[in-house]
């Protein structure tokens, strides 16, 4: 591992997760449910029939492995919270926008990705006698899952630099502390 470059794996690992995530937003998107009106002719009622709802799926499937690429990401630098504390300066301050800036576009990204699955997994079923003239069958509006793909990919950069920016920090203090071989400050009174 050089100075401050951090592991290639994670690296790795974190953008093959997240560009996994952003290709089941993607499907998710062009998979939505679209339903249409269908009339009973024995009982007069009316309900929507909806095609396939692998959409809901693409949609979780997206929300877990975002998931699972944030997980790994704050199970190795231990959320920034717990382990060594970071050295003083900028690499700790851009640290900590990274993070921060992350967690809130992931926090984003999830929520998109799950309200749109739920949403699409929704379905109106049977609606009795309906005398109104523009009935319609719900469903989920565009640009949700689309929404969610692109917080999916802002996540993935900005969890890239927090975590170039973190192995900096930290290997910036062990540097200091292995240049440190003797005190400079003399101990012994004066006579």
């Amino acid at each position: 591992m050089g100075e401050g470059k951090g592991s290639t794996l994670v690296h790795l690992l974190v953008v093959v997760l997240s560009l996994v995530a952003f290709g089941f937003a993607i499907a998710a998107e062009r998979r939505r449910s679209v339903g249409e009106i269908h009339k009973d002719g024995q009982t007069n009622k009316t309900y929507c029939v909806y095609n396939s709802d692998v959409a809901t799926g693409y949609g979780v499937g997206g929300f877990l492995f975002l998931l699972s690429g944030e997980s790994l990401l704050m199970g190795v630098t231990k959320c920034m919270c717990f382990g060594r504390p970071l050295a003083p300066g900028g690499n700790r301050a851009w640290t900590i926008i990274y993070f921060v800036s992350s967690l809130v576009t992931f926090l984003i990204a999830e929520s998109c990705l799950i309200a749109g699955a739920t949403k699409n997994a929704y379905h109106t079923k049977y609606r009795g006698m309906i005398y109104a003239q523009n009935f319609s069958c719900d469903a989920l509006r565009k640009g949700v899952f689309i929404a969610g793909a692109v917080f999916v990919v802002a996540t993935m950069v900005l969890n890239v630099y927090y975590y170039m920016y973190f192995t900096k920090a930290i290997t910036t203090q062990a540097a200091h502390k292995a240049k440190r071989t003797s005190s400079n400050i003399g101990m012994a009174g004066y006579a």
